[in-house]
């Protein structure tokens, strides 16, 4: 009989005993091994488990088995069998037992032969320990049921509608967090459906975890365990890891304070490469472009805009007068070929690309050349959420790269995605807009945007909230016109409209305040030819690919060829780096440094080659129609210079 208090001690060794055995334990199988083989091979084991979260080997509560195997295909390194058994290719064996593993060069991501292997040791355990996450059996039934229906409408990962029906859930391959980061984010309009495709392909470390989130997960564990910069390049997915197993590696490599990013501006006599600091975002705004008359543009643009501050301003509400810092995320058709097709739009042949842009030159694309209307709509999120937007966007600006549809991943379904993984908002969660317009109106209803600021039209454009169409400018100098000579036409489009050789008659009788009206409304009439000439380069210049032989014409085809070439870098900026994943590190700054200025110098001299070749490629018709509006704006500098002379200063209506 055992006494009360013994009974006691021996239930306490038995639950400590145990918990000692509730935690993984790798045995090597040394059938076949020499002792020098043994001995390696469970040095590589000892080095595993070391790498390992402890949470990682208490939850993963087996003995798993290691083997090695002939039976492996050549270019495998290992592979998991079932839940305890993980083989490793027996042809490896001799260089790991000898030492000259740890130098020899594999040309794969983990540089040499011993690291590749502990990296497939690390990668088939979490495999097991993906798959071990067991479901009680009262549940089992009801989560197999939903997994294939899942699995018959295509689903890529755990549907959220799946785990109801379970008191657990798999801690990392159907996270609907981790698949966000991933890249197999919700379908936007599909009501919990993942993307099959991951289009996060460029500055990956090994594409192969793009195959599928359980692939992407062995990848990824494997290089935040190894790889002391992963918290710099990927720091989202580090944030993820570190946050699942309450513990990260110890020494990681300190991260730079800013992010590098290419600046797309047009202005080719500039740097593009810029470095994004989170901490001076004083805001991001949903920047809405109105809608026009061009169907692609009738339910509007959707991009962010960052409130950026300038270089010693404290963070606050005076940032938003610095328009000059300010830049704006663009999700945008990278179109390759200079031809806008609508049908390829419709299927996705055009890329889509989130560009980084200054702020001015969106303002004056919108207000000044398409006529159109701008809102910027502060969004609600906290100083964190700022923070990790920004950094998402820059790791997405880097190694994004997906197929661009009007109707389905356009704009504001690309914004949204975005807006998602970078803030993590529940309230974004079930929002499914596809449309500029309607997502704005979500975000309000939501309580994620406050569009309170456009109330007082005159105080919104004061603090920078609108920036207001160019038509309403133009329209006020057409008023002037009318108010001082007899012009037949009532609104300014029609003015527009005219051949430039139909409004010079006007010139001679206007007085000083109508012809600096006309002036400014001449040089909209030019940027206005402009417009149409790039369209119609776009509509024609693959039909015309013939002419473009003619030696009349191969200059100016060639210059656009190389311009098209050499500009991809600005929305697909990691062509410029041969090596490397994730977001660009210090090493990297000095190769990007000189291989982005000595594209941009080209793009500079191409420009200006084009300048003067480009007429060629154009209709006969447009092309009188530019330099008829280039001789008005010449002779109306000679008549106001004449008038300015004879009647005193001029005075700008």
């Amino acid at each position: 009989m055992i006494r009360p208090r013994a009974w006691l001690l021996a239930a306490a060794l038995l639950l400590s005993a145990g918990a000692a055995e509730a935690e993984l334990r790798l045995q090597l199988d040394p059938d076949g091994l020499s002792a020098a083989q043994q001995h390696a091979s469970q040095a590589l084991l000892d080095d595993a488990l070391a790498a390992l979260p402890p949470r990682f080997v208490s939850q993963l509560d087996r003995r798993v088995r290691v083997r090695w195997s002939d039976a492996l295909p050549a270019n495998a390194y290992g592979r998991a069998s079932r839940l305890d058994t993980l083989l490793l290719n027996a042809r490896l064996l001799p260089a790991l037992s000898d030492g000259s593993a740890a130098r020899q060069p594999t040309g794969r991501p983990h540089a040499t032969l011993r690291r590749e292997l502990l990296a497939t040791v690390l990668h088939e355990l979490t495999h097991l320990y993906d798959r071990a996450r067991l479901w009680p059996s009262r549940d089992r039934l009801a989560w197999q049921r939903c997994q294939q229906r899942a699995a018959s409408l295509g689903l890529v990962g755990l549907p959220d509608a799946c785990r109801g029906q379970t008191a657990r859930r798999f801690t990392f391959s159907d996270d609907p967090r981790l698949l966000d980061l991933a890249g197999w984010p919700q379908y936007v309009g599909r009501r919990g459906q993942r993307e099959q495709h991951n289009a996060q392909s460029p500055r990956s470390p090994d594409l192969y975890e793009l195959s599928n989130p359980r692939e992407y997960v062995a990848v990824n564990l494997e290089y935040f365990l190894l790889d002391p910069s992963y918290a710099c390049r990927r720091p989202a997915l580090y944030r993820y890891f570190r946050e699942h197993f309450g513990w990260a590696p110890a020494n990681p490599t300190p991260c730079a304070a800013t992010y590098p990013y290419l600046n797309a501006g047009s202005d080719f006599a500039r740097q593009p490469l810029g470095q994004l600091d989170p901490e001076r975002v004083y805001a991001v705004d949903y920047l809405f472009a109105e809608a026009n008359d061009n169907w692609v543009s009738r339910w509007g643009h959707t991009m962010l805009r960052l409130v950026i501050c300038a270089p010693g301003r404290p963070r606050g509400p005076d940032c938003r007068l610095d328009l000059d810092q300010h830049l704006v995320l663009s999700y945008r058709a990278f179109v390759g070929d200079l031809q806008l097709s609508s049908w390829a739009a419709l299927v996705g042949a055009y890329p889509s690309r989130l560009f980084v842009l200054p702020l001015n030159q969106v303002i004056d694309e919108y207000t000044k050349v398409e006529l159109r209307g701008l809102a910027s709509v502060p969004l609600k999120l906290s100083r964190q959420q700022v923070h990790d937007l920004v950094e998402h966007a820059a790791e997405l600006h880097w190694g994004y790269d997906g197929d661009y549809y009007f109707l389905s991943n356009n704009c504001a379904v690309e914004t949204l995605k975005l807006l998602r993984s970078g803030t993590a908002r529940p309230e974004l969660q079930g929002l499914d807009s596809i449309m500029p317009n309607g997502l704005l109106d979500s975000l309000v209803g939501r309580g994620l945007a406050d569009r309170s600021v456009l109330a007082d039209p005159k105080e919104a454009l004061r603090l920078g909230y609108r920036f207001d169409s160019f038509r309403e400018r133009y329209q006020a100098m057409f008023a002037v016109l009318k108010q001082r000579l007899t012009i037949p036409q009532t609104r300014v489009e029609d003015w527009l409209e005219l051949p430039a050789s139909a409004r010079r008659p006007w010139f001679a009788p206007a007085d000083l305040r109508a012809s600096a009206a006309l002036l400014l409304l001449e040089q909209a009439a030019l940027r206005r030819q402009l417009l149409l000439a790039q369209d119609e380069l776009k509509r024609h210049y693959l039909g015309a690919r013939d002419q473009l032989a003619d030696s009349r014409f191969a200059k100016a085809g060639d210059t656009l060829q190389q311009i098209l070439a050499n500009s991809g870098f600005l929305s697909r900026p990691a062509e410029l780096l041969e090596r490397g994943y994730g977001l660009p590190q210090l090493g990297e700054s000095q190769r990007l440094q000189q291989q982005s200025a000595e594209r941009q110098q080209l793009l500079r001299g191409l420009t200006a080659d084009l300048d003067q070749e480009v007429r060629r490629l154009l209709d006969p018709a447009r092309l009188a129609e530019i330099e008829a509006s280039e001789t008005n704006l010449k002779q109306l500098g000679e008549h106001l210079r004449a008038l300015h002379k004879a009647g005193g200063g001029l005075r700008l209506p």
